[in-house]
């Protein structure tokens, strides 16, 4: 198989070019020519020298994800399902707000963690996405989304890898996407508004501080070691203690100044008051100085297999003004792309279902791809 330029970051992108006798600066031509242009053939790179053009087709190619489906929600949300092969697919979701437009990457077909109110984490896990598969999600919602709204301007202004899958799971291939989309010459955007969110992968955090420091988010989901042990299995093995102390060795080299703790409400499990007096306890007590935070609380979207239920608003409200009048900020998640399924945690909900109509759609498939990049501006 052909390689994937989507696969390389810059020096990555550049090193290729050498093996193949061509000069730094053709890496950086075709580097801006695929990411911020969305150019998939290379014919149409004009300001490549013509030997090069037709060099390029018989050694690699720009491979992006084939969409199996696309589903728009009321309120602007965008979810499309990507082919992954073998049976599997990922979902990435586009949420349009008034001062920025966020992708939700996926990192991993399903997901090995198991959170016990995650869908995606009852899938089970398949496999590793790469970086071109990683890429691939944002090559192609960025450039479709311009198509959309008619623009040459950068649509996506925020990147979360809060799809499917941990992320610091697949950490050979997150690192060089992340360099993609911070590097100029592709998505050009600011580590502040590229975020990583994991369940507490401890070691990986460590690298990633070192590496690529972009915004850190951490799913936390309980104050104390033997709920989070129940919710989050993760903890077993990297206990709260070790988790406060990463992300305090984290802080000097992130763009904030803080961590940012995701918290879903579960009723009756996680969401009394002396649950939030102990994740004061926590963060404020740790290592005698505390960690500087802001806490997201996320309503809990219930699927069948969890047992569970989301709780309810007026004890969200408390939940929240009891860490805010401790001084700690604290925000609750406007749910989003609910009635498509897109919101935090639904990914994937039934992904297999759905896959396993890939082979019946395999046929049509490039037909599907025009229609989903030329059906909205048809209607417009």
């Amino acid at each position: 198989m052909t390689a994937n330029l989507l696969d390389f970051d810059l020096d990555g992108l550049a090193a290729f070019c050498e093996r193949l006798g061509e000069k730094r600066f053709r890496a950086v031509q075709l580097f801006r020519w695929i990411h911020q242009k969305g150019v998939a053939r290379f014919e149409d790179m004009t300001d490549l020298a013509r030997s090069l053009r037709e060099k390029l087709p018989g050694v690699c190619e720009v491979r992006s994800l084939p969409v199996l489906t696309q589903q728009a929600s009321a309120d602007g949300t965008i979810k499309w399902l990507f082919d992954v092969g073998d049976g599997n697919a990922v979902e990435t979701v586009f949420i349009p707000e008034d001062d920025r437009g966020t992708l939700c990457v996926s990192s991993q077909a399903g997901c090995a963690v198991g959170c016990r109110f995650c869908s995606t984490g009852h899938q089970g896990f398949s496999r590793n996405l790469s970086t071109g598969e990683i890429v691939a999600q944002l090559w192609y919602a960025e450039h479709f989304l311009r198509k959309q709204f008619n623009t040459q301007e950068r649509v996506i202004s925020n990147v979360v890898m809060m799809g499917m899958g941990e992320p610091l799971q697949n950490y050979n291939a997150l690192l060089p996407a992340l360099r993609t989309m911070l590097d100029d010459h592709g998505y050009g955007l600011s580590r502040r508004r590229v975020t990583v969110s994991t369940s507490g992968v401890v070691p990986m955090m460590d690298r990633l501080s070192q590496d690529c420091p972009v915004a850190l988010a951490v799913s936390l989901h309980a104050p104390n070691d033997a709920l989070r042990d129940h919710l989050v299995p993760l903890n077993r093995k990297y206990p709260l203690a070790e988790l406060m102390d990463a992300c305090l060795r984290y802080l000097p080299h992130a763009p904030r100044d803080f961590i940012t703790f995701e918290y879903c409400m579960l009723a009756g499990v996680n969401d009394q008051l002396e649950h939030a007096q102990q994740l004061i306890d926590l963060v404020r007590g740790h290592a005698g100085r505390g960690v500087p935070c802001k806490f997201n609380l996320i309503p809990f979207n219930p699927f069948p297999e969890s047992g569970l239920t989301c709780s309810a608003k007026p004890v969200v409200k408390a939940f929240a003004e009891r860490l805010s009048a401790a001084g700690i900020v604290t925000t609750v998640r406007k749910t989003r792309g609910d009635d498509i399924d897109a919101a935090c945690g639904q990914l994937a909900g039934d992904v297999l279902d759905r896959t396993n109509a890939a082979a019946r759609l395999a046929q049509r498939r490039t037909q599907v791809e025009h229609r989903v990049v030329w059906s909205s501006k048809e209607s417009s």
